[in-house]
């Protein structure tokens, strides 16, 4: 198997020419009846290797962390060795072997060592619940972008805006003890912080040929719930508030996040954010009556629904993006009916 960044490869190295590679690409795509950039393809299994360096990985690292952590009493030590054997393993299975999901696994082992381990070691120095969440945050955000600049996995952006977003609410907790009420207001803009980062990345590259439409993929996943969770709380249904006008709202809010994600060609932003959707709806449906069906009936509604969009995708898109103004048109995938 090879990806497009594999074929980019072979055209720097002179193997094959970038005519040659674009009428292959055009060849692919009206094969599949659909543009390959529709396709939203991003590199996570590269065969069933990874699973089998996945399953390697996990028991080395977890049996080191329960081994050394019963040999010194520290659980300090075990995290420790931990996120070294974890860079150390990146070494060999990201740099040199480009395994695509043991390259995740080993960075949300590399930074949720570092972020732990900051936890524990500073919860011990301070009575304050803030100032380690502030130190893990941050070190957890320079550890990801330590480990881009060495790797360069594409979920690794996404991590350290995760981190962050959490630095920043670990910061206005801190130095506005009273402004709990600010909390979903922060983590809606840093939602909107993410998904501009995400259209800068997906705007770099229109074709989505290269690892950075695979960081855009990462970032819309993570900017999707950091948008929706905080109006949810706003409106009070994570609380149980359920009422005809709130499930008209909620409708209403995903038909705007599915329509900006046809129109960005970015499945990621709906699916992440269909959890509490779902959720909301079936407390709603509860609430009206439903109780044994409660999950079964939104289920069933969104999936019906989603699959015909998914049969449709490329033509829903082709009539709303002819609809837009030339200069967002040029910073969006072309769209093209099948």
């Amino acid at each position: 198997m090879y990806t497009d960044e594999d074929l980019d490869l072979a055209v720097e190295k002179g193997i094959f020419s970038a005519a040659a590679i674009k009428q292959f690409r055009h060849q692919q795509s009206t094969l599949k009846s659909a543009p390959s950039v529709d396709q939203e393809n991003f590199k996570l299994l590269t065969g069933f290797n990874d699973i089998f360096v996945v399953i390697a990985c996990c028991l080395l690292l977890f049996s080191s962390l329960w081994m050394v952590e019963t040999i010194t009493d520290s659980n300090g030590s075990g995290l420790l060795v931990m996120v070294i054997i974890s860079w150390c393993l990146a070494e060999i299975f990201v740099l040199k072997r480009q395994l695509a999901l043991p390259g995740i696994v080993l960075l949300l082992a590399f930074v949720g060592g570092v972020y732990t381990l900051c936890m524990t070691t500073f919860s011990a120095f301070s009575e304050s619940t803030h100032i380690p969440l502030i130190v893990a945050a941050g070190v957890s955000t320079s550890a990801a972008y330590l480990h881009w600049w060495r790797f360069q996995v594409p979920i690794t952006v996404a991590v350290g805006t995760g981190a962050g977003a959490a630095l920043v609410v670990a910061l206005v907790v801190s130095f506005f003890p009273d402004a709990k009420s600010w909390l979903p207001a922060v983590l809606f803009l840093c939602g909107l912080l993410t998904f501009a980062l995400a259209m800068y990345w997906d705007m770099s590259d229109i074709n989505r040929v290269t690892r950075r439409s695979d960081v855009s993929f990462w970032l819309h996943l993570l900017a999707a719930p950091l948008i929706i969770h905080p109006v949810f709380s706003y409106l009070g249904i994570l609380d149980g508030n359920e009422s005809l006008t709130i499930m008209v709202i909620v409708i209403l809010l995903y038909l705007l996040m599915t329509s900006i994600s046809i129109v960005i060609d970015r499945r990621a932003l709906m699916v992440s954010a269909l959890a509490y959707v779902i959720y909301a709806l079936a407390g709603i449906v509860e609430t009206y009556g439903g109780v044994g069906y409660s999950f079964a009936l939104p289920g069933v509604l969104l999936g019906v629904t989603l699959l015909l969009l998914s049969a449709y995708w490329h033509n829903v898109r082709s009539k709303l993006v002819v609809r837009l103004p030339g200069q967002i048109r040029q910073r969006i995938p072309q769209a093209q009916a099948v």
